[in-house]
């Protein structure tokens, strides 16, 4: 509707529009909310706003509609924003066209504006029902009275020149010929032009469309309505030269006003165009001062509008590549860091596989979207992804579910390049890995040889003995596959097992328990008997 009401109206379309509830899912949901009437802190936030008791007020929020009833009045707001916005493009199109090329007017087109003119007369009526929200308090205001004031101490009188049929009227005076001053009057539709920036900066924060492709719309949308008015505006000003024979258009075709409209129409936009880009054929060119003065104004406007266009387009290039560029140039510096340092060829092979995992994960942008979340949200995530995996652990088995919850709450999950090492034989226990997807290799350093003592399989605990037992870490964990892994820091297991002493003492005899089986597995595998130091990591 009208400028005073168009933010709450946008704000209700934009909460309540209904969008895809998901997978699986036939409902439909609100999915934005960004617009929505935020409520002021303090013991009065959970109140709704009230509004009164007027049966004439459009509003979503008029607690005698149910919410379905409120859903529909958003959709017909929005239907009447989007029709609107059609009309819009008409005016766009056809004011700077009547402007210029329709010297003696037919009938039709002024019947179309005349109707066109009449949606936006009611949309002005409209707009005296719609409650707005105050930018100081961000309150919904209601009261009609102050409805009113704000309207017409705004915009209105913007709306009704805008609307109004000049056109129309000036036929009362001469019923032929369009004179300038009434075409200068009739130009006012363009400030209809506001309702499309207002319609771009929403499509440019609605989720459901794609940032770049409507930027670069608005970008088309700017350049082809320039080089339309222009090419408008110069026809004017040859039709009205004294001497059609010098002219721009005239020199070329001197019988120019005998030709049909579209053949003068594609004209003008051919000298715009080649005109904006600094084309110049020189087959059409000003012929009279008039025009030289406008092509040097239309030349200094080309300049701003090339340094917008090439702004914007520059950001949407460097947003999109900016990622891969960095990238690069980690993957450049790794190399000659391992060159310049002599490093073996399995480090750096690790650090590449390293830096080009991590450079997908962040694409994914995972933990970013987690950190942004509650604290509650974040939990039921955790519990819903990574509960079933931690429950089915042999350290955990026979555990309450709300120590299992507690865990989930505080795992991270991470993920580890093939050929990787997760942690090193002998460090010091810092952490406790759960192997949720992929392969790792169980690795030991024996009479300065390394031999690989097993394979993790999913589902598996790395590090648990040095965890539980707060001593050097017995193997090497070294990954065979890309794998997915969920980690804990020591002291907030620790911290959990305290604070659940019967859960604790599960833990450590499941521990205990399997330990004596990989003894056991050992002995029978060595039956000239184990080594002292490897025997020494197996009996903490």
């Amino acid at each position: 509707m009208a400028r005073s009401s168009s933010r709450s109206i946008s704000s209700w379309a934009t909460c309540l529009l209904p969008c895809y509830g998901g997978r699986g899912s036939n409902k439909l949901t609100g999915c934005n909310i960004s617009g929505d009437i935020l409520p002021s802190l303090g013991a009065t936030a959970h109140q709704p706003p009230e509004l009164r008791k007027w049966k004439y007020l459009i509003s979503p929020y008029d607690p005698r509609y149910k919410i379905k009833n409120r859903l529909v009045i958003v959709l017909a707001c929005r239907v009447w924003e989007t029709f609107l916005i059609l009309l819009v493009v008409y005016s766009a199109w056809i004011c700077p066209l009547e402007f210029a090329f329709l010297r003696y007017l037919p009938r039709a087109p002024f019947v179309v504006d005349d109707v066109v003119n009449g949606f936006f007369a009611v949309d002005i009526v409209l707009t005296f029902f719609v409650p707005y929200v105050d930018n100081k308090s961000y309150q919904l205001v209601d009261d009609p009275k102050k409805i009113a004031v704000r309207y017409l101490s705004s915009w209105f009188v913007f709306d009704v020149c805008s609307t109004f049929p000049f056109h129309s009227i000036s036929l009362l005076f001469n019923r032929h010929e369009h004179g300038l001053g009434f075409k200068f009057l009739n130009a006012l539709r363009l400030w209809r032009l506001r309702r499309v920036s207002s319609l771009f900066a929403r499509l440019e924060k609605d989720i459901r469309f794609n940032y770049a492709v409507v930027r670069c719309t608005k970008l088309i949308s700017v350049t082809l309505f320039a080089v339309h008015c222009a090419g408008c505006i110069n026809y004017l000003i040859a039709d009205r030269y004294p001497d059609p024979r010098r002219t721009w258009i005239g020199a070329v075709m001197p019988d120019f006003r005998d030709a049909g409209l579209w053949i003068r129409y594609v004209t003008s936009l051919y000298w715009s165009i080649t005109t904006m880009t600094t084309t110049g054929y020189g087959d059409l060119h000003a012929e009279n001062p008039r025009e030289m003065l406008f092509g040097i104004a239309y030349m200094l406007f080309n300049l701003w509008l090339t340094a917008y266009l090439i702004g914007n387009m520059t950001n949407l290039v460097v947003h999109s590549t900016s990622r891969t560029r960095d990238f690069r140039d980690m993957v450049q510096a790794a190399s000659e860091f391992a060159a310049r340092n002599q490093l073996p060829q399995q480090i750096e092979e690790q650090m590449l596989n390293h830096i080009c995992l991590r450079f997908k994960t962040e694409g994914l942008k995972q933990q970013e979207t987690l950190d942004i979340l509650p604290k509650a949200m974040r939990t039921s995530i955790s519990r819903y992804l990574f509960f079933p995996v931690v429950q089915g652990s042999y350290l955990f088995k026979g555990v309450s579910t709300g120590f299992i919850q507690k865990l989930v709450s505080e795992m991270q999950a991470e993920y580890f390049a093939p050929k990787e090492d997760i942690m090193l034989q002998n460090d010091n226990p810092s952490d406790l890995y759960l192997l949720v997807s992929g392969a790792v290799d169980i690795v030991a350093f024996l009479d300065e040889t390394e031999q690989v003592y097993g394979k993790a399989a999913e589902g598996e605990l790395l590090g648990e003995i040095g965890v539980m037992y707060n001593r050097p870490q017995p193997f090497t964990f070294r990954t065979s596959k890309l794998s997915q892994i969920l980690r804990i820091s020591r002291p907030k297991l620790m911290e959990i097992i305290q604070e659940n002493g019967e859960d604790g003492q599960i833990i450590r005899s499941n521990i205990q328990q399997k330990l004596r089986m990989e003894q056991t597995l050992y002995f029978r595998m060595h039956q000239d008997g184990p080594a002292p130091e490897f025997e020494e990591r197996l009996n903490p």
